[in-house]
């Protein structure tokens, strides 16, 4: 049963967001500064320490592990989105040092997959 967990990820993802909605607040900004990867930390640092306390059980432990992985790809997926919109908003600094980053990494690929390669090559 995969309910187990949820509860705990659910706090994480309330305290993560409220953490990052003040820290917003506190540097000038009206909006979300990090609230999913604190969410995320807060994740995982709980669930390390119930598990060293032994306060974990097995179906709990499955439940923790299927929710995170649900919820890993569809929320940085919004804040991704949410990212972009802000981005484009700001003016086309944003779209253009974006596209400098994309293009640099396309042609750094020859020689980053050449990293560990082996010398001798036959």
């Amino acid at each position: 049963m995969k309910i187990y967990g949820v509860a705990l990820l659910a706090f994480c993802f309330l305290l993560g967001k409220l953490i990052g909605n003040y820290l917003g607040v506190l540097i000038g900004l009206q909006s979300d500064v990090g609230g999913v990867g604190f969410a995320m930390l807060l994740l995982m640092v709980s669930y390390t320490y119930l598990k060293k306390k032994g306060l974990v059980k097995e179906m709990t432990t499955q439940g923790v592990l299927f929710w995170s992985s649900m919820y890993l790809p569809i929320i940085v997926a919004m804040a991704a989105t949410q990212n972009v919109k802000a981005a484009v908003s700001q003016g086309p600094i944003a779209i253009v040092i974006g596209v400098v980053v994309t293009l640099t990494g396309f042609l750094l690929v020859p020689l980053i997959s050449k990293i560990g390669q082996s010398k001798n090559r036959e």
